[in-house]
């Protein structure tokens, strides 16, 4: 990563937008007023991936043109979109094959396809559930142990003296935890870093992410959280637990196994990035449904947060899995709970059931939960700009996998260190018997016998409980400047936690501080109100300007809660937090990948001239084109040329390169069709099993006589892609792809003649700016 960074300081151009009211942009070159060249190679054809130039429209002084020329350093690579990022073909490629194969199913065929749909999706469901219960059974024992013995050693140094070897123990028992879930991340699967939501809605919106659903990296994935959170890390589980869905999904639904080499044989129909894509939609809801105890919610969040595309049928089949991974989820644990004698609490994180008849909120009182949000959103706005100048530090400085181990040990044993003093310099000693919960770990420290340490309810427990401690503790429970304190410095310590070589999510942090902050919050208002009502529903105020969803969120929160009183209120706050959040800093994407926004910008952004092939193109031709690394293109126009004529070809299909490699590890020549040793015809089944690692262009032999071969493109090619004409506006172009999930669009003339081809990377490229429209140049990183 330090490289590209170093490489941007001289390629940054900010481009400025002109008429920019005007609804009628066209795609062809010339058509505006802002004009720009590509830079050509070869045969004058433009090959993606070379940087592009830029002529404005203005005259430029020596002063300014040395400026400009001077190498100014940009903090990350910002400005560049990545090439390793592919897209992903959520179009139905109906082309002979498909449609053979549709027409010979018939009206049982379509139904049992619908039932595999649904049992596919109950399997989803049910393994969802059964890692959510390893994960929660798991975290609960390694961190039992850990507070066990700290605790043990406090309450002896206490009387004796030498706490500061208990504050070794408790810092090197979470460097211990944290450094085993960052080795495996940072040695094994680096894309299991983080939460993994970033990573499957690039993939729900298009994006081929490389090995984002592997069996390798959910391994990884689990085991790493199961550290960070027993680590004490500032985390939570619940964010990996939708990339862990999201990719048993993605494994259920092949019916195999591409990293253990092993196929079952079934559901093979569903091998298509169109059917794959649903069902990782069903497991990130199934994740988000385990995690919380909230299928509603999960199927909310995967419509708000995650596709870009969505299909009607799809709603009833998430609801589906996310329902089977609830029920799975306390199935297990109400089991395994009544065995060991412990307190079951459905999901991973639950808030529990409140007394509707107690806590009530009055209409005067809607004032200050939209104050809330609002602060909520400037904390969000905070913490993202935080933690993105801190990303850029480690992209620069903390790119080796060692020195991500370190810093995660780093940020453990200071986690460690800083909960340990403020438990220490603490003098909020609660009553035990105001303890609501049992299942925390009470600390007494310096307070007296029979009480506890109301820092210590906050600090010396996982993320979940003490957001539970945050709600069922009863009023008084936590003084002012404990709360103060405790949301000062989680906050602080979440920001730096967050970004980490270490998988973890930013959700349950994001919601314990914004709990702590509104019950403090509610403490204040209470006191210069005069009125102690406000404890009682100090804790129903949330900050979510972190988060920044609202009717996800809400759903989640009220199914979570059991309470829905407080559900218009939340919508309040969490609207409020979001437009505040949104207005001051949008959302930062450090992955530089190919996702569509919803606001697109006016650009010529057509790639042409576009490399085509004939419907029977020679084979040396089509093993050129693919092994050109100059271009790596992965679809193209069939075009039928007219014999002795200069212009362009017109349009009879589209075909892709994981096709034409498909057809030419099989032979599929014209000459072998021909010849006595008729092959076999191909079918789809050779495309499916071939699916997704289409093996590279370089491992298929052509011999030189092969090369004189020429390949019949009929049958192949898709002879119905969706095409535009050559003056259509860029924000209608933005639409199609964003709807209908393309890859590519071919830009054709009135003789329906291509002169050009629009990929998602063009679109992508260029983005509306605080200076105007801005390019992102393309890079190999």
């Amino acid at each position: 990563f330090s490289s590209p960074v170093s490489a941007m300081a001289n390629i940054t151009k900010k481009v400025s937008w002109s008429g920019r009211g005007e609804e009628g942009t066209p795609l062809l070159n010339g058509s505006e007023e802002v004009k720009y060249t590509r830079q050509l190679s070869g045969g004058g054809m433009f090959h993606i991936g070379r940087l592009s130039t830029v002529d404005l429209d203005e005259d430029i002084t020596p002063e300014e043109d040395a400026v400009r020329s001077k190498p100014k350093e940009i903090p990350h690579n910002e400005k560049l979109l990545s090439l390793k990022y592919e897209s992903l073909d959520y179009d139905n490629i109906e082309n002979h094959l498909f449609l053979e194969e549709e027409r010979r199913m018939g009206h049982m065929s379509f139904r049992c396809l619908e039932i595999s749909r649904w049992v596919i999706c109950g399997l989803i469901g049910v393994l969802t559930g059964l890692i959510a219960c390893f994960i929660d059974i798991v975290v609960e024992k390694l961190a039992g142990v850990k507070y066990v013995v700290v605790k043990k050693s406090i309450d002896k140094n206490t009387e004796i003296g030498g706490m500061c070897i208990s504050l070794i123990l408790w810092a090197a028992l979470n460097s211990a935890f944290v450094m085993v879930g960052a080795i495996i991340v940072a040695f094994f699967e680096p894309i299991a870093a983080g939460s993994g939501i970033p990573q499957i809605k690039c993939y729900l919106n298009g994006v081929k992410v490389p090995r984002v659903v592997r069996l390798k990296t959910l391994m990884v994935k689990v085991c790493g959280v199961i550290c960070s959170v027993a680590g004490g890390l500032a985390v939570g589980k619940e964010g990996p637990m939708i990339h862990s869905g999201a990719v048993v999904a993605a494994g259920v639904s092949q019916g195999r196994s591409t990293s253990l080499k092993k196929d079952f044989k079934i559901f093979e129909y569903f091998r298509r990035d169109t059917e794959k894509r649903d069902f990782v939609s069903a497991g990130a809801a199934a994740g988000v449904s385990a995690a919380f105890g909230a299928p509603v919610g999960g199927v909310l969040f995967s419509l708000e947060e995650g596709a870009s595309f969505w299909n009607q049928l799809l709603t009833w089949r998430i609801f589906f899995a996310s329902m089977i991974s609830t029920f799975t989820l306390n199935f297990v644990l109400s089991i395994y709970h009544k065995k060991t004698g412990e307190l079951s609490s459905p999901g991973l994180i639950n808030f529990g059931s409140f007394d509707l008849k107690s806590v009530k909120y009055n209409i005067y009182e809607i004032p200050l939960f939209i104050v809330m949000g609002a602060i909520g959103g400037l904390l969000g706005a905070l913490f993202n700009v935080l933690n993105y100048w801190l990303t850029i530090f480690r992209i620069r400085y903390v790119h080796r996998p060692c020195l991500q181990v370190m810093e995660a040990m780093l940020v453990a044993a200071v986690t460690a260190t800083v909960s340990f003093a403020m438990i220490y310099f603490s003098n909020d000693c609660q009553p035990l018997e105001t303890q609501k919960s049992s299942e925390d770990y009470s600390l007494q420290g310096f307070c007296a016998d029979g009480e506890y340490s109301a820092m210590a309810t906050a600090f010396f427990n996982t993320p979940e409980r003490s957001v539970r401690s945050l709600f069922h503790s009863p009023a008084g429970t936590y003084k002012l400047e404990t709360l103060g304190c405790f949301t000062l410095v989680y906050f602080f310590l979440a920001c730096w936690t967050y970004g980490l070589t270490v998988s973890a999510g930013v959700f349950i942090p994001s919601l314990l501080i914004g709990a702590a902050w509104g019950r403090l919050f509610g403490i204040i208002a209470g006191m210069l109100s005069g009125s102690h009502d406000a404890y009682q529903h100090s804790r129903f105020y949330f900050a979510g300007g972190i988060v920044r969803m609202t009717l996800s969120l809400t759903v989640i929160l009220v199914e979570a809660t059991g309470n829905v009183t407080y559900g218009l209120p939340i919508m309040l706050v969490l609207m409020t937090a979001k437009i505040v959040g949104d207005y001051f800093i949008e959302a930062v994407s450090l992955r530089n990948s190919e996702v569509l926004h919803s606001s697109p910008s006016y650009r010529e952004v057509m790639s042409s001239p576009v490399t085509c092939f004939n419907r029977v193109e020679k084979v040396g031709t089509i093993v050129d084109v693919l092994s050109n690394t100059s271009t790596n293109h992965n679809g193209f126009p069939v075009i039928i040329q007219t014999a002795a004529s200069e212009e362009p070809g017109k349009l009879c299909g589209l075909i892709l390169r994981s096709q034409l490699i498909v057809l030419l590890k099989h032979k599929v020549f014209v000459e072998r069709a021909r010849s006595r040793l008729r092959q076999r015809k191909l079918q789809l089944k050779d495309f499916r099993d071939a699916y997704p690692r289409f093996p590279p262009i370089q491992s298929i032999h052509v011999s030189q006589d092969e090369r004189e071969c020429m390949m019949d493109l009929t049958e192949f090619m898709n002879p119905t892609p969706y095409t535009v004409p050559q003056d259509t506006s860029l924000p209608r172009v933005f639409k199609l792809f964003r709807a209908l999930g393309l890859r590519h669009l071919v830009v054709v003339d009135d003789d329906n003649r291509v002169i050009g081809l629009v990929t998602r990377k063009d679109l992508a490229r260029y983005h509306l700016g605080k200076h105007g429209l801005e390019e992102l140049h393309l890079a190999h990183t």
